[in-house]
């Protein structure tokens, strides 16, 4: 089986949303490959509705050529948890719609496919997944910057307990922090 590896850009104070503060901080070598040892072991993208019509439009044309990431993104299978959303295909290619949050239908597309499920952004999908224990590991890239406002993984009142699996210093000043299931005391 394979494993749901979540990758987000966070600010110190915890925001996830829409991180456009990350460009004053550039794509470094070291950030491309960190990201690529991500993607390399995945097989498929998981994505909530949101982050897949802003993902749709901004990846599905761009080639190799402008971003080496660009093949993984269009030719790995996409699936879109989303219980509004009916053709995820037409408006990306290798995407599909597996329905409305479910833990047990996500255990299963675990299960069903060969390698493992990459998550990138999709905080509301995130936020369900680390409730329901299905993120094997969440890659959290840590900015050195406090923004005040927006959207947190982690809203007021949600405790969750996970194990710190490794830590990674990026020349951009980002730190790469990984974490993992909660070990048992």
């Amino acid at each position: 089986m394979g494993a749901i590896k979540v990758h987000e850009f966070t600010t110190v104070d915890g925001v996830v949303d829409a991180p456009m503060w990350t460009v004053d901080y550039g794509f470094p070598d070291d950030l491309a490959a960190s990201i690529g040892q991500l993607t390399s072991s995945s097989s498929g993208i998981l994505l909530g509705r949101t982050t897949f019509e802003m993902f749709a439009p901004a990846w599905s044309t761009r080639t190799v050529e402008e971003d080496p990431g660009a093949p993984f993104f269009n030719d790995t299978r996409k699936y879109v948890v989303s219980s509004t959303l009916t053709d995820a295909e037409s408006v990306w290619r290798n995407s599909t719609v597996v329905g409305g949050y479910s833990a047990d239908r996500l255990r299963d597309l675990k299960g069903e496919v060969d390698g493992d499920l990459y998550v990138s952004g999709s905080a509301t999908l995130v936020r369900a997944l680390l409730a329901d224990g299905l993120v094997d590991e969440l890659h959290l890239y840590v900015y050195p910057l406090a923004v005040g406002t927006g959207l947190r993984l982690f809203p007021e009142g949600t405790q969750q307990t996970m194990s710190l699996v490794g830590v990674e210093s990026l020349s951009n000043g980002v730190a790469h922090l990984t974490y993992g299931p909660a070990a048992a005391r």
